[in-house]
Parts: structure tokens; C-alpha cells; sequence
């Protein structure tokens, strides 16, 4: 019998046609040894065996099917609602956990009420010593609305060389290996679910924040990401739902008053961008870039946005432009750009 003096956790892994991975990485999953643990696959009407593998050899492991993809956003909005637990992981298929990589974060968030969700540090697992871009050891965002992380600006990732090792608030905690409290997700209504994948879990935090709460990283706990496996860099619909999403998620949580000089940056910014990558030969990424903007609009036309009251300052915001920063000041790494000591 699990240990009652011990918040449940439940670690549920969303998975698409993810079969691959689940066998390469759910042995790190279940070897998990914290006491009062539930693990859940919660799969989003996959097409290959990843059902049948877990129903033959993993018989422990909980398994909800959904009966079609609902993407990463409404997929674990659906799948949680059938959740019981105090702290719900939500945890990526391609991700390699370490021996007690649960009890550091839980006991963190238990001991600091004001903690509503919380990362691990995230390496690259093919190079190992290195970030990982989504998330690396926390999430921060600009006043333009672009996200970077402690250790990952743009495509620049650092080497872990512990200068990253402190448990302090972010702005964002990466979806690839989210904690968070099941009371808060369900009090911030979850995710968006217009935004299907990419983002949703910074437009998650920021609501968190706006109503309060904290998001922090526990650098004590540690995960390998392999990154892509679902839509890979560089594909045309990654690009488009980064863009789109982004967009939304600024008007969504900014105060009216920024959005008549934000967003007509950023649209520019966009198409610097586009027009950038078009002249390096690929088409894709103008044409992805010109229909996330397209979409925007018919999002503003169609639902809108309710007015935005400021709250106490973001933490892990930083004031100016990491574009001006990276390419023309050509600051690469996180701490030439933040000092927050």
C-alpha cells in the first residue's frame, strides 16, 4: 500500500503513435521510486501497437484511449479530468528520467504552498551534458513576447556546467516534464485547447501567474529529453503553431495598452524571419509564418480576448528584446543577458 503521508502524484505520459519510445524510455518511468505513485499512458487514438505493447508487458502501468488526437493542449485536458491526484506529471514520451528525480520537485512544492508548477532541469539526451532546448533549467520570456530558458537562447544551447543549479521562480515550466498541482491546473481551466501543441504550456503558466501563483525550477531533479518526437524542428506545422500560438498566447495575457505597439512588431520581426529563411531556400517556413499570421486574425475575429487586468510583476520577464540581444549585441548565453545575482 502506498504511503499516505506522501501527496498523491500521478505521472501521466500523452502519447501518439509513440510505441517506439515506450519501450525505449517507460523502464526509467516505472523504476520511479517515490512512494505514492500512479503512472497513466494516456494515449491520443494512436495507430500503432503502443496500446496492445503496454497491455501485454506493462499490465501496471493505467492506460486511458481516446478516440481521436486531440493534440497535446485538449488531449491532457480530457485525459486529466479522469485524473485523481494532488500533483499531476505531465511527462513526455521521449523523455529518460534519473533515480529519484520526483522527490526533490514534490518536496519543494510541498514546502512553498505558493509553487502552483515546477520543471526539472532538462539535458539533451543525445548530448548529454548539454540543455535541452525545451526547457533547459527554467523558462524565462521577453517583452516581446519570445521565450528563451537558463541555458537555451534561440539555438544556442549551453553546456551544464552547474551555473544553473539553483531552485528560483521562471516564468515557465516546460511541458516536456511538467509538475504541477492538480488543483491549480483545473483552477486555471487548463490548457487552451485552440492551441493543439507548442506553447500552451507557457500560456498555462503565465495565466498561473496572473492569478498569483509561482512557477519554478528544481535544478535537484534531472531529465533527458530527446526532443521533436512528435512534430520535428523544422517541419511546416511546428513552425505555424509556434507562431500562431505565440501571437495568441501575448494578446491573450497582455494589457491592451501593449498589445497597439506589440503586435505590430512582432509582425514585423515575423517576416524578417520568413523572408530570412525563404532566401536560405525554404519555402515552407515563409508559407508557415504568413498562415500562423492569417489564423491569428480569424482567432481575434472569431474569440477574442477578454481585457487583461495587470498583476504583481512576472517573474522570470525580462524587460527588453532578446532579438536585439542575440543578433545584433550577439549575447549568446543566458547569463550575459540576465544577471540575477
Amino acid at each position: 500500500m502506498a504511503s499516505s503521508s506522501h501527496p498523491k502524484v500521478a505521472i501521466v505520459i500523452l502519447n501518439w503513435n509513440g510505441s517506439s519510445y515506450l519501450r525505449q524510455f517507460l523502464p526509467s518511468v516505472l523504476a520511479t521510486t517515490y512512494p505514492n505513485l500512479e503512472i497513466i499512458v494516456a494515449d491520443n487514438a494512436s495507430t500503432d501497437d503502443s496500446v496492445a505493447f503496454l497491455q501485454q508487458t506493462h499490465p501496471s502501468v493505467r492506460v486511458f484511449t481516446g478516440t481521436e488526437n486531440l493534440g497535446f493542449a485538449k488531449g491532457y485536458n480530457f485525459f486529466l479530468q479522469q485524473v485523481e491526484a494532488d500533483y499531476f506529471i505531465l511527462l513526455n514520451s521521449d523523455v529518460e528520467v534519473t533515480p529519484g528525480w520526483v522527490e526533490p520537485v514534490i518536496a519543494l512544492m510541498e514546502g512553498n504552498p505558493a509553487i502552483a508548477a515546477c520543471q526539472p532541469k532538462i539535458h539533451s539526451f543525445n548530448k548529454r551534458d548539454e540543455f535541452e532546448y525545451a526547457g533547459a533549467s527554467g523558462g524565462w520570456i521577453d517583452a516581446l513576447g519570445y521565450p528563451f530558458s537558463r541555458g537555451r537562447l534561440f539555438d544556442t544551447l549551453e553546456k551544464d556546467e552547474g551555473q544553473y543549479n539553483d531552485a528560483v521562480p521562471v516564468f515557465w515550466a516546460s511541458g516536456a516534464a511538467l509538475f504541477i498541482r492538480s488543483i491549480r491546473f483545473h483552477e486555471a481551466g487548463g490548457f487552451d485547447p485552440y492551441f493543439f501543441a507548442h506553447q500552451e504550456e507557457i500560456d498555462l503558466c503565465w495565466r498561473l501567474q496572473r492569478m498569483g501563483h509561482q512557477i519554478y525550477v528544481c535544478p535537484k531533479s534531472i531529465v533527458y529529453h530527446v526532443g521533436g518526437g512528435t512534430l520535428p524542428a523544422g517541419s511546416e506545422r511546428k513552425v505555424y503553431l509556434n507562431f500562431r500560438n505565440n501571437l495568441i498566447m501575448m494578446t491573450k495575457n497582455s494589457v491592451t495598452r501593449e498589445l497597439f505597439w506589440k503586435i505590430p512588431l512582432r509582425f514585423m520581426l515575423d517576416g524578417l524571419s520568413a523572408w530570412k529563411q525563404l532566401l536560405h531556400g525554404q519555402p515552407f517556413y515563409w508559407k508557415a509564418v504568413f498562415m500562423a499570421h492569417i489564423s491569428y486574425f480569424i482567432w481575434l475575429f472569431r474569440i477574442g480576448r477578454k481585457a487583461v487586468v495587470p498583476y504583481q510583476p512576472l517573474q522570470g520577464y525580462y524587460r527588453g528584446s532578446i532579438v536585439v540581444q542575440y543578433f545584433l549585441k550577439r549575447r549568446m548565453i543566458f547569463s550575459e543577458i540576465v544577471r540575477t545575482k
